[in-house]
């Protein structure tokens, strides 16, 4: 058994220092800036945030105002599509409306068109889970240990692409703009790429390596609601088709909140449409495949532009507005307390 006594220092050797190293960082002894709380510091800041914030935030809800927007709700306008969509049989049936509009005052700019919807939640955990984001990257992987169910594979075990619910589920109306000039109907050109991030585009999907899309998807088959394979998403333009299709790109970005919009298409700022969009006689043709009456929805077809700020939502300069009043408050309590308590501090003096 050793000696607990030969743990100790013998006699003739230094005890070990515990103090830290004599250099400025250890010895806090670097150089430092403390504000000074005073009453004239602490009122100017508040009066600075609150004049700060309420600036910014009535520049924000005047930019977001001069937006022009126009938002057409065609779910009742479209009942006969709507009726025959909700039987599922009836998925291979085509059905066709039309909706006639007239803008007053020219458009100018660039013009963007939104699809929107009401009442559909996406927000729900289940449903924001329910993908594979190794096969949106074009990767070989077994989607059954993805959390895709049920919309993994169907019983004969052939795997789905894309799976998932976000997947299935997405919208797939097709709407076209045409524009009435002097009684002749002139389909606008409405551009159908570039309308996703490029960071979606190059790093979060991508397509399976092989020399040709559909022998990349071959031995899978589309989500059940879906009426085209993936790799047919666009016909008319192959190197927007398979994961990195715009439109599938931009409805697997789910929304937060029950109501919401996405972008759709750009209108093509050539012809009679290099400023923007002339006033006039404009009609809508949609193609319905999107059924909403299940869950009490609503769609709607929205027409937009945009400014420095970005679009119509105001939110943001009500959030600045907000917070701005509630500093400036917050400074003229203050200044109210201090000034009471002065005064009692004098009269106790006297």
């Amino acid at each position: 058994m050793k000696n607990k006594t030969s743990f100790l220092p013998q006699e003739g050797q230094a005890r070990p220092s515990r103090c830290p190293d004599n250099s400025a960082f250890k010895q806090q002894k670097l150089p430092a800036w403390k504000p000074q709380l005073t009453i004239a510091t602490v009122l100017s800041s508040f009066f600075l945030t609150g004049v700060f914030c309420l600036s910014v935030g009535v520049c924000l809800i005047l930019s977001a105002n001069s937006v022009r927007e126009i938002q057409i709700d065609y779910s009742d306008k479209c009942s006969d599509c709507s009726k025959l969509r909700e039987n599922s049989s009836n998925w291979n049936k085509e059905c066709h409306c039309s909706v006639n509009f007239t803008l007053k005052e020219d458009i100018l700019g660039d013009v963007f068109i939104y699809y929107g919807l009401q009442n559909f939640y996406q927000n729900h955990r289940r449903y924001v889970i329910s993908r594979s984001d190794a096969q949106l990257l074009g990767r070989n992987v077994n989607i059954q240990k993805s959390y895709c169910a049920p919309f993994t594979t169907y019983r004969n075990g052939t795997p789905m692409a894309p799976c998932g619910a976000i997947a299935n589920s997405m919208f797939n109306d097709t709407i076209d703009l045409f524009y009435d000039l002097n009684s002749s109907v002139i389909q606008v050109p409405l551009l159908k790429t570039g309308n996703s991030w490029w960071t979606d585009k190059n790093v979060k999907f991508r397509n399976p390596k092989s020399y040709n899309l559909s022998s990349a998807f071959a031995g899978t088959a589309r989500p059940p609601y879906w009426q085209k394979p993936v790799y047919l998403l666009d016909e008319e333009d192959e190197r927007n088709n398979g994961y990195i299709n715009d439109d599938f790109i931009i409805w697997m970005r789910v929304s937060a909140f029950a109501t919401f919009r996405n972008l759709y298409r750009r209108v093509s700022r050539i012809r009679q449409f290099a400023d923007g969009l002339p006033a006039g006689n404009y009609t809508f043709h949609i193609s319905y495949n999107f059924p909403v009456t299940k869950f009490k929805g609503r769609k709607h077809v929205i027409l937009s532009t945009v400014v420095w700020s970005g679009g119509s939502n105001p939110f943001l300069g009500i959030a600045y507005v907000v917070s701005g009043t509630a500093a400036t408050l917050t400074g003229f309590v203050i200044t109210a307390i201090h000034l009471k308590l002065r005064k009692k501090k004098t009269y106790f003096q006297k």
